[in-house]
C-alpha cells in the first residue's frame, strides 16, 4: 500500500509538472506570436509620400493707404529714407520732403548718356544706390549708380557688364547686398528672341564688393503671375522677410530663405490697393511705424502703406523623415 501510495503520488507529481511545463509553452508561443505580429506589422513598409501633390496656397492680406503724394517721376520705383523719398524714371531721381511732398532737388542724366534705365534704390547712411541697367537693349548689361543724397550728385558706380539678366533692385541687409537680376518672356521690339525667359529670373546674395555670392530663383507659381515680364522689386520687411514684386500686378509676395534647394519659400501674398507692380521700399527707420512703400506710374503717385506683418504665421517646416531598417522606403 505505500509503494502503491507513493508510486501514485509521483505519477500525480508528473502530471502536475508536465501541466505546468504544457501551460508555460503555450504562454511563450503565444508570446512569441504576438511578438511575431507587432514586429510585422512594425516592419511593414512604410508609403512613400505623395507625389507632385498640390503646394498649399499661402494666405493672403491687404495691406492699408496711409499717405500718397504726387510726384511727377515716380515711373519706375522709389526709394526712401527718414526724412525724404526719392522718386525713379528712367534717367530722372527727384528727392521729395516726406512730410510736405515738395521736391527738393533733382538729378537728370542727359539723353544719350550712360544711364539708361534706372529701376529702383535704396538708400544706405548717405547713399543711394540705383539698380540700373540697359533694358531692353540686347544683350542685358547692368550697373548700380550711387548718389549722394545730400546733393543728389552722382558719386559711383559698379559694372556687372553683360550678367545674368538685368538688375532691377538692391537692398542691404544681414551685412550683405541682396538683389534681383530679371530676364523676360517679353520679345523686345527689333528683336527675335524673349529677352532671357522668365524662369531665368534670379535673385542673389553679394559681398561687398558686388560679387555673387549665391543665388535662388522663384518659385514656379509666382513667375506665372509676373509673365511676361518678371521681378520688379525687393525690400526687406521689419519681419526679416524678403518682399518681392512684378511689373504690373498690385501684389507683394512675402518669401523666406529655404531651408534646402534653391527656389526661395512663398509665405504670403499681400495686396497693395492702387499699385501698378515695379520697385517698393521699406522704411526701415522708425521701428515702431515701418512703412512700405511703392508707386502707381500711371498717375505718377508715390503710396506709403502699413502692413499688417506681424500677423503672418510662419510656415509648417519641411516634414524630412529618417527611416531605419525595415522602414526603408521602396
Amino acid at each position: 500500500m505505500r509503494e502503491s501510495t507513493n508510486g501514485g503520488r509521483k505519477a500525480m507529481g508528473m502530471k502536475s509538472k508536465n501541466t505546468v511545463i504544457g501551460a508555460g509553452a503555450a504562454i511563450a508561443v503565444a508570446g512569441a506570436l504576438v511578438w511575431n505580429a507587432a514586429l510585422a506589422t512594425a516592419q511593414a513598409p512604410v508609403p512613400p509620400p505623395a507625389v507632385n501633390a498640390p503646394a498649399a496656397v499661402p494666405p493672403t492680406s491687404t495691406a492699408t493707404l496711409n499717405k500718397t503724394f504726387n510726384a511727377f517721376h515716380a515711373n519706375q520705383g522709389v526709394a526712401v529714407d527718414a526724412k525724404y523719398f526719392y522718386a525713379l524714371d528712367n534717367r530722372i531721381i527727384t528727392k521729395y520732403d516726406r512730410n510736405s511732398g515738395m521736391p527738393v532737388l533733382q538729378f537728370v542724366s542727359p539723353e544719350g548718356g550712360p544711364i539708361i534705365h534706372m529701376d529702383s534704390g535704396t538708400v544706405v547712411g548717405h547713399r543711394l544706390y540705383v539698380a540700373t541697367s540697359d533694358y531692353d537693349n540686347a544683350p542685358e548689361e547692368s550697373s548700380i549708380e550711387i548718389f549722394d543724397t545730400r546733393t543728389m550728385k552722382h558719386v559711383g558706380t559698379h559694372s556687372f557688364g553683360r550678367f545674368i539678366g538685368s538688375l532691377t533692385w538692391l537692398d542691404r541687409h544681414d551685412g550683405r547686398w541682396w538683389a534681383g537680376f530679371a530676364n523676360y518672356d517679353e520679345v523686345p521690339d527689333g528683336q527675335t528672341q524673349p529677352y532671357g525667359g522668365t524662369d531665368n529670373t534670379e535673385i542673389v546674395t553679394m559681398n561687398d564688393d558686388f560679387q555673387v555670392q549665391q543665388a535662388w530663383g522663384v518659385p514656379r507659381e509666382i513667375l506665372d503671375r509676373f509673365r511676361p515680364m518678371s521681378n520688379s522689386g525687393g525690400s526687406w520687411g521689419p519681419d526679416n522677410r524678403l518682399w518681392i514684386i512684378g511689373h504690373d500686378l498690385d501684389e507683394a509676395y512675402v518669401m523666406e530663405m529655404p531651408d534646402a534647394g534653391s527656389d526661395l519659400k512663398w509665405i504670403a501674398t499681400v495686396h497693395l490697393p492702387g499699385v501698378e507692380g515695379q520697385a517698393i521700399a521699406w522704411d526701415r527707420t522708425s521701428s515702431r511705424k515701418p512703412t512700405l512703400w511703392a508707386i502707381k506710374r500711371s498717375t505718377s503717385q508715390v503710396f506709403a502703406f502699413t502692413v499688417d506683418y506681424a500677423s503672418i504665421k510662419e510656415p509648417a517646416p519641411t516634414a524630412y523623415r529618417i527611416n531605419g531598417p525595415g522602414h526603408f522606403v521602396q
